[in-house]
């Protein structure tokens, strides 16, 4: 849930890899079909919450969530609702937009959500919560890097995006790549190294989803079994 690329490839179609940063402890199941309210889902599960950190729809969707908004927070004890299952709520619904601009998304802890939406047009939505208001816009489509505010500073961030500038410069970007950027970038730095450890929180899984048509790809790596798995969705089937 913690570091996200997204990269376009033409005009309608896409990379996005994620390295989800958690206690070692908290498990996930490897990614899956699943209907929520008759709509087909795939996507990774968290044990705790059921809910899921990236998933992809029927819908023409894609949902990531990073933890934390433009500034490390406060965890308060309890929460309404967990972020993965905003992300599913998010996932089924039929239009991204007016579902976020009537959402209540009170007492639920910040995040930042990375949509990619290809309904007629692809296009990148960001969508920050901030646990007081919502900072939705439209991004264009070009490479982009996140990590999250709960556990990198702002210089962190900011080297991070360095290193992806300079990743940029020397690869040709592309799921392979980008691949090995998510696995080698800030290498030996495991304090907010790419793949980081620090003992209570550590990279946990690699996810990316490589979209070409109406073919998508999941690919997922749990880092701590060394379990690999790659998932086809074909969209207008099931």
């Amino acid at each position: 849930m913690c570091t996200v690329t997204i990269i376009p490839k033409g005009t309608n179609d896409f990379v996005l890899t994620s390295n989800r940063d958690e206690a070692p402890n908290r498990t996930s199941l490897s990614p899956d079909f699943y209907f929520e309210e008759d709509v087909k889902l795939l996507y990774p599960k968290d044990n705790m919450s059921g809910g899921t950190w990236i998933g992809v729809s029927e819908k023409n969707r894609l949902v990531c969530v990073l933890n934390g908004a433009f500034v490390c927070h406060e965890r308060q004890s309890s929460y309404r609702l967990s972020r993965g299952i905003v992300a599913k709520d998010f996932l089924i619904s039929d239009a991204i937009e007016s579902t976020i601009e009537n959402y209540s998304l009170e007492n639920i802890e910040p995040f930042t959500m990375v949509i990619a939406d290809w309904n007629n047009l692809l296009r990148f939505f960001e969508l920050v919560w901030d646990g007081e208001q919502k900072h939705f816009k439209e991004l264009p489509l070009e490479p982009k890097i996140w990590s999250s505010s709960t556990l990198y500073s702002e210089a962190m961030r900011h080297e991070r995006l360095q290193w992806f500038q300079y990743f940029k410069s020397d690869y040709k970007l592309n799921a392979e790549s980008l691949l090995l950027f998510h696995k080698t970038a800030g290498a030996g730095n495991e304090d907010y190294g790419v793949v980081m450890n620090r003992g209570f929180v550590k990279t946990t899984s690699i996810t990316q989803v490589d979209k070409t048509v109406d073919i998508l790809k999941m690919h997922y790596e749990n880092i701590q079994n060394k379990m690999v798995t790659e998932t086809i969705f074909i969209f207008g089937t099931l």
